[in-house]
């Protein structure tokens, strides 16, 4: 046992041999342990758990000793988020915006580009009056180009560490918690900006992107036979370079201009000679850009799943790198120098992190850019190794050695090279005025948070200077010693000593009694302090009520010493009651007790004396919450489970029960034993007469069933082929013997069988509802044909006999009967069947619809797939794991999809067949299922339909399909952004 219970045990201990009316002052305090463990400060290190007494621990730490302004504030430094000098400026990370900061600090970095972008007209000059801005609202670029000037504008002269591009990222549409395909955005975003500037009327500008980006190449395919050449011109941005397979920048782009051999089955059509000849077919690069971008085709597409999958081999590059040998025109210009190297740090294609290396075109120096940081590398040497040693590969590969002005990279996905001139780089690009004038205005509002925040710090370091000094006024007085005292809530002092929390007022309303009193128990968390300290406490901070020694509540201490005696006495009481159980009970002394009662009437009064210490805590309706909340859950368990003491022999009239096998007679003494931990129970005497009503109503049950199984079995005796359902008349195979067959409802028949099996657990069926079966205008709603197939189930059919005893035996609300009729003069040619009443056409064709769209709406069904090789069903013949939901799930209901969303997931289709969805081609009873839009239901795909997959065979190679130029679609991920709307 734990020291501390151990002497709270011992502080009751008195409480066995004390009376209640025998409680003294002295045991008052006892009880409360006022007098436990003395804390003996500067030897205790940690605050005594349950001690009054003990005020070390309790926060006073932060407060004593050496003052550290740092301490006294939450605040950082507003100096911290300022630009460094000669340094860049960083982009905030939305989310997963990391590929788009990549971009922009590239782009930011091509002088051309920037010089450009600055040069475009602008709207903003409607936001100008005069020769300042309008003060009464924030400027809002309209447009793309509008948005990049000011994000370069503060790229360039903020005076921030980093910048907000939330603006341009909205004006784009992308979302920010999603992350995309950095090279299709690099793709996409380009061809926006070009398609948005060859509006504008300066060349210098309309023509920037394509001075920059773009370059030219030719797919050539020359014929063997005559050697007649075909050309393809094509421009392009970026160069995409496989790099499977290579070790080398030079290896990829010479496989980008291999020659390729067109021969056999994949020969071309060669219009000079008229024929298929083998030919060869390469690609020509005729010009090259200024900035050169060369995409490493990191992201591949994994047939096997369906998904893109991250290649993390090394790759080498040169910082020098001349493209001479694989140009067409030689003797130009053509040697190029790196200038920026992104970075995707991870091994998956759908995460990870994304960030720039890119080199200042005016010092020649290199910075890595990750997002709001940005870190200049030393010495002007680009450094890849840290970038490449965070993410370890799977299959550790070991880096390659590099030699000087060459470096490997297995997590580069896009080289930037430019063109070398001897040209020194533009230094002087200008921030037009417009836009000076709004970073002007932005780095004020930087300036005056800046102010603000450096005020707030003072203040806060103002304030608890003062705190200080209030902590260590008061810490040294606060033991009380023999002096007078008073009790504060421990919570309130240790908040009272917390620099982040307000101080409030004092609240000692939680441990208070239902006396308003101090509670004994509450006396482990509060602390005895000396009563100048509470003057102190209570004049500057308020609050109550006051706890002094006469707040000690002698009377929860009175009642706990009662219950603590009665629990020592039922142990004693336990044993008293089994000996007086064994005699025998003599004359009508005795009183009735329910037999349950007797086998738990010690667990009983124990969770009524527990419950009773219980109550103590509770003031005036006020408790703390946790021990209300889990007194409230006791007192429902125990209402649904549980009955109090002798309660279980009541009737439902509260009367005693007439069931003499659930309560047992005891003696005169062992009740009164009973009635001392129980005064409320049920008093039965053994002269008590059990409940009158339960006694008739026990003779009307018996009359009840003896009644039930009467009428059962004279059902049964007089309808026993319906019973056992026997030589039931069908009409398919109508029977010779009669002409007329009536009709009743299956659940009638159904629940006519469960009362004459068990009479006295069913109640008695005494009418046959036929309506049922008929439409609100009295016709019928089956077919002939229909109640030989699908609505036999519905129906039962009755033989004109059975028919004649159930009009006796039951109330019938309508007849239904079929008639057959021979049509013909002599020989019957014809048999007719007429129903009676007739079939009503408008309700039958509505309730037809009705089940056909139950049907074809379901929210959960199994589905089965065949997958079709060479018009052969094989591998999965079933696929009920598929559990494809059409329409609506239970969650759709409560929020509706947006259109273009509701297609059923194939993916699952692709796990069980691998078969990506775009090869996936599905059909049913021979129609194509082609409308991703569409529902399951509204395709004709029903419950446990079958449906039929074939699929695609991919084409081994693109290269060989003569003249077809190869169109990239976008990436899915960029559905619905800005950066598709031109």
């Amino acid at each position: 046992m734990a020291p501390r219970l151990q002497l709270e045990k011992a502080a009751w201990r008195w409480a066995e041999t004390v009376r209640p009316e025998e409680v003294s002052q002295e045991h008052i305090e006892t009880a409360y342990r006022i007098w436990l463990e003395p804390c003996i400060r500067g030897v205790c290190r940690r605050n005594c758990k349950g001690n009054p007494n003990c005020l070390v621990g309790i926060g006073e730490h932060i407060w004593l000793g050496e003052i550290d302004e740092n301490s006294f504030h939450n605040i950082d430094d507003p100096n911290c988020e300022r630009r460094k000098k000669n340094s860049f400026v960083g982009l905030t990370n939305l989310g997963a915006t990391c590929y788009v900061n990549t971009f922009l600090q590239v782009w930011f970095l091509n002088l051309e580009l920037r010089q450009a972008l600055y040069l475009c007209p602008s709207t903003c000059s409607d936001y100008m009056l005069g020769d300042g801005i309008q003060e009464e609202k924030d400027y809002e670029p309209q447009t793309i180009c509008e948005h990049l000037q000011y994000l370069f504008a503060l790229l360039q002269n903020s005076n921030r560490r980093y910048i907000d591009p939330s603006g341009f990222v909205k004006a784009l549409g992308l979302d920010t918690g999603q992350q995309q395909d950095a090279q299709e955005f690099s793709k996409l975003f380009m061809s926006l900006l070009e398609d948005t500037l060859s509006k504008q009327k300066n060349p210098d500008v309309r023509n920037i992107v394509q001075q920059q980006f773009c370059g030219e190449y030719a797919y050539v395919t020359v014929c063997n036979q005559c050697g007649r050449e075909s050309k393809l011109l094509s421009k392009f941005y970026e160069l995409e370079l496989n790099i499977q397979g290579h070790k080398q920048l030079t290896d990829c782009i010479s496989e980008f201009l291999k020659e390729e051999k067109l021969e056999g089955d994949n020969r071309y059509f060669c219009e000079n000679c008229q024929s298929k000849q083998n030919a060869t077919r390469k690609i020509r690069l005729l010009s090259l850009p200024c900035t050169l971008n060369l995409q490493l085709m990191r992201f591949v597409f994994d047939r096997q799943t369906g998904h893109k999958k991250k290649l993390n081999t090394y790759i080498g590059f040169s910082e020098i790198l001349d493209m001479e040998p694989y140009v067409e025109h030689k003797g130009g210009s053509y040697v190029y120098e790196l200038s920026a190297v992104l970075i995707h740090r991870g091994v998956s294609a759908y995460s990870g992190h994304y960030i720039a290396h890119v080199k200042d075109p005016q010092s020649g120096e290199w910075y890595k850019f990750n997002d709001e940081d940005i870190e200049k590398m030393e010495g002007k040497k680009l450094q890849l190794g840290i970038e490449e040693d965070l993410e370890p590969s799977k299959s550790q590969t070991r880096k390659p050695k590099c030699g000087k002005g060459t470096h490997c990279s297995r997590n580069a996905y896009m080289l930037v090279y430019r063109l070398q001139t001897q040209e020194k780089p533009n230094t002087t690009v200008q921030v037009p005025a417009f836009l000076q004038e709004l970073v002007d205005r932005d780095n004020s509002k930087f300036e005056e948070w800046c102010i603000e925040m450096a005020e707030m710090r003072k203040q806060s370091v103002d304030k608890g200077k003062a705190k200080h000094e209030e902590v260590k006024e008061l810490y040294q007085r606060l033991p009380a010693g023999a002096e007078p005292y008073e009790f504060v809530s421990l919570e309130w002092l240790q908040k009272w000593l917390d620099e982040s929390t307000p101080t409030k007022p004092i609240d000692n309303h939680a441990c208070l009694c239902s006396h308003d009193k101090l509670h004994p128990d509450k006396i482990s968390i509060m602390k005895r302090i000396s009563e100048y300290a509470a003057d102190i406490f209570y004049s500057r901070y308020g609050g109550g009520p006051r706890l002094t020694v006469k707040a000690l509540c002698k009377e929860c201490v009175v009642e706990r010493c009662r219950i603590l005696r009665l629990k020592n006495q039922l142990n004693e009481d336990y044993k008293t009651v089994n000996n007086l159980l064994k005699a025998a009970v003599k004359g009508s002394d005795g009183f009735w007790v329910g037999k349950s009662s007797l086998r738990s009437w010690r667990q009983l009064a124990l969770e009524q004396l527990d419950e009773q210490d219980g109550d103590a805590e509770q003031s005036n309706g006020k408790m703390n919450g946790s021990t209300l909340n889990k007194d409230e859950s006791k007192e429902e368990r125990k209402e649904e489970e549980e009955l109090n003491f002798n309660e279980d022999i009541l009737c439902p009239h509260g009367e005693l029960c007439i069931s003499e096998n659930e309560r047992r007679l005891v003696s005169k003494e062992a009740w009164s034993k009973l009635q001392q931990y129980f005064p409320k129970a049920p008093e039965f005497p053994s002269y008590k007469e059990c409940c009158s009503q339960c006694k008739i109503l026990e003779r009307e049950g018996e009359e009840n069933e003896a009644l039930h199984k009467m009428i059962a079995n004279e059902q049964k005796t007089s309808l026993p082929n319906l019973f056992q359902d026997k030589n039931r008349p069908c009409l398919s195979n109508w029977p010779e013997d009669t002409d007329v067959l009536y009709i009743v409802s299956q659940f009638f028949v159904e629940e006519w069988r469960k009362f004459v099996r068990k009479p006295t657990r069913c109640s008695p069926v005494s009418s046959v509802g036929n309506s049922a079966l008929l439409c609100p205008h009295g016709g019928l709603m089956f077919t002939f044909a229909s109640m030989t197939k699908e609505d036999s189930k519905l129906i039962a059919l009755i033989w004109p006999s059975e028919w004649q005893m159930i009009q006796k035996l039951f109330v019938v609300d309508h007849v239904i009967k079929i008639t057959r009729i021979e049509v013909g003069d002599v020989n019957p040619s014809e048999t007719q069947y007429i129903s009676e009443p007739k079939l009503c056409p408008e309700c039958r064709e509505g309730l037809l619809c009705q089940q056909q769209r139950d049907l074809r709406e379901y929210t959960q069904a199994t589905i089965y797939v065949h997958k079709v090789v060479d018009n052969k069903k094989v591998m999965k013949d079933s696929a009920p794991e598929l559990n494809v939901s059409s329409s609506e799930t239970e969650e759709d209901k409560e929020e509706a999809k947006p259109d273009g969303e509701k297609d059923p997931d194939f993916n699952q289709i692709m796990h069980a067949f691998s078969v990506a969805p775009f090869d996936q081609n599905l059909s049913i009873d021979g129609k194509i299922l082609s409308d991703d839009c569409a529902t399951l239901g509204t395709l004709g795909v029903i419950p446990e339909s079958v449906i039929l997959l074939k699929a695609d065979e991919p084409i081994a190679d693109y290269a060989a399909m003569d003249d077809v130029m190869q169109v990239c679609m976008p990436e899915e991920g960029f559905k619905g952004t800005g950066l598709l709307g031109h």
